[in-house]
């Protein structure tokens, strides 16, 4: 049973002991004897279920049962220790034991609420801020059912929630202070080179496209969805013109996956201001780095993404041989790109399929007709990439891979989530059942560039209340806060940099880091054992820890986000600081 499949059994377990208890005590009042003491069993059960569930995502990590262990362990032992002894003596009355069963009820559940809404990390103010509800809703049950708590009861009450108070809840930090955020430097700054330059001039407005015979408003470059595919081969100085002509809440461009100079990197409020309409900003860099990349909008990007505002972007090492396709699957108001493709290609022509995923989650792509190899994942060519049949890649919000294959004599066609996106001719071929690469145990491994590790950061994801200036949300968090209240990592250029990644929410979360790629080093504790795999985009799926290191090589301050935007936009974004 993996991790994730403990996370949500134990959430299914904790919401049937608490509805076991409530409905038991709701049964008890009502007098409904047999179906009381039912209940009661029922919640029993599921409580001492619940134990080995906390037990197992202990040893999983402290990550994934802090809070189950030091809030919802003692609540529950208190249900049973309340509950169970009344239920033995029940022997009259069945009404009698309706309090007990009650508070056995507000335990769990408010623990159960500590997980939901609070998470990580477990805290005193968050654990007794429970306790006091829990008391408090008792006290109110037992007036409710012709009794009168005592006045130690409703003190304890009041004693535990002024100290909750106190301590505070827990709920959000607040950052410490952080160098001045720098807007230019000079690091492999474009400005100062000789080198031929490709320049480009994109302007973003809204538009209606044609997607899937229907008309559909978006917002877009040069009233295109994708945008133009820019192009440069290494050496060039790329320069892009950026012109707004009538996005009301601003566009900027940021070079996914490539690690341009900070001054460059298109995040608005962080490296530059958002370009206004009317306005426009000129982006400059050098392709020092082939490989295939995007370029999108980093201003209100969960909507600009979403709605068209994005393109490929391709450095090749030189001449380019063969045959070049470029594939960016996105989902543009409920219906898919791109529209499928059909070419006849000569036997035996190098074909090179680059793989783009611009969407907010993972899709699944399919080669069928052919053997290919994975020639490279994220920009970096793979070292030592074998020969694969029948076999499909998912692909993370970000990603990119490259497939090539010589072209055989009979058709091949490449399936995204089943449909045939591109293809040289007519292919049926099933491909849903096909196993999926691994990419950590796929290629030749070869040793890490580097034998220190100088500093350490965990990220542990979930989800939980965020009272950010007393507006609360259900916010995406990281280590218990949501954007803005994320403390930011601050590192020393040149330092070698790890990340332990946590995710303990039941949602996947493709973890993105701005300026520089990233070296995996394990997936739940197991090494990756493959070609060394340098990513700016990975998906850390509910219950997995991922191990990720690198170099910090690139001055300034970086996004550090959740690439599924709509979880960026909701709280799950901090900054790196590389100074």
């Amino acid at each position: 049973m993996t991790t994730g499949s403990l996370l949500a059994a134990d959430l299914v377990i904790a919401v049937l002991a608490a509805g076991g208890w409530l409905g038991g005590g709701a049964a008890s009042a009502a007098r409904r004897r047999p179906l009381a003491l039912g209940l009661a069993a029922f919640a029993l059960l599921a409580t001492l279920a619940r134990a080995i569930t906390i037990t197992a995502l202990a040893r999983a990590g402290w990550w994934f049962a802090a809070e189950k262990v030091l809030i919802a362990a003692p609540l529950s032992l208190a249900a049973v220790a309340v509950a169970g002894p009344r239920l033995l003596r029940a022997a009259g009355d069945i009404r009698s034991v309706a309090v007990p069963l009650l508070f056995a009820g507000y335990a769990t559940s408010g623990a159960l609420l500590v997980t939901v809404l609070h998470g990580y990390p477990a805290s005193a103010g968050a654990g007794l801020l429970t306790v006091a509800g829990v008391v408090a809703a008792t006290a109110v049950s037992w007036r409710a059912l012709g009794a009168r708590p005592s006045r130690t009861v409703s003190r304890a009450t009041l004693v535990v929630a002024v100290a909750a108070l106190v301590t505070g809840t827990g709920l959000t930090a607040v950052p410490d202070g952080v160098p001045d955020v720098p807007h230019d430097h000079g690091y492999r700054d474009a400005r100062t080179v000789s080198e031929p330059t490709r320049r480009f001039t994109l302007t973003a407005g809204t538009a209606t496209v044609r997607v899937g015979g229907r008309d559909v408003a978006a917002w877009a470059f040069d009233a295109q969805v994708p945008g133009p595919e820019l192009t440069a081969t290494v050496g060039d100085v790329v320069e892009v013109t950026l012109r707004n002509r009538d996005i009301g809440r601003g566009v900027t461009l940021h070079w996914h996956g490539y690690d341009v100079p900070n001054s460059q990197d298109g995040v608005p409020g962080v490296t530059q201001a958002a370009v206004l309409p009317g306005q426009e900003f000129v982006y400059r860099f050098r392709a020092d780095q082939a490989g295939t990349y995007w370029y999108h909008t980093h201003s209100v990007s969960d909507i600009g993404v979403r709605m068209g505002l994005y393109g490929v972007l391709v450095v090749r090492p030189g001449p380019m041989t063969g045959l070049d396709v470029t594939v960016p699957v996105h989902t543009l108001a409920g219906r898919p790109l791109p529209a499928p493709r059909t070419e006849r290609v000569e036997t035996g022509t190098p074909v090179r399929l680059r793989l783009i995923n611009t969407d907010s989650t993972t899709h699944r792509y399919a080669l069928a007709g052919t053997a290919f190899r994975v020639a490279a994942i994220d920009g970096f060519d793979l070292r030592g990439p074998t020969s694969l049949v029948d076999t499909a890649v998912l692909i993370p919000a970000g990603g990119r891979y490259d497939l090539v294959f010589n072209a055989p004599a009979t058709p091949v066609a490449l399936f995204v989530d089943g449909r045939v996106v591109y293809s040289t001719g007519e292919v049926s071929t099933a491909t849903t059942a096909w196993p999926v690469l691994d990419p950590l145990r796929y290629g030749v491994a070869s040793p890490a560039p580097w034998s220190r590790i100088d500093r350490e950061f965990t990220l542990v994801l979930d989800r939980g209340l965020d009272l950010h200036e007393l507006l609360p949300r259900y916010a995406h968090t990281v280590n218990g806060a949501a954007d803005p209240d994320i403390p930011t990592q601050v590192v020393r250029l040149g330092d070698i940099v790890r990340f332990t990644i946590v995710n303990r929410s039941q949602i996947v979360h493709p973890w993105h880091l701005h300026g520089h790629h990233v070296l995996v080093l394990s997936r739940d504790g197991k090494p990756a054992a493959g070609s060394p795999l340098w990513l700016d985009s990975f998906d850390v799926r509910p219950g997995e820890v991922w191990e990720v290191a690198f170099r910090a090589d690139n001055p300034g301050m970086w996004a550090n986000h959740c690439h599924n935007l709509a979880h960026a936009d909701a709280g799950m974004t901090l900054h790196l600081m590389v100074s």
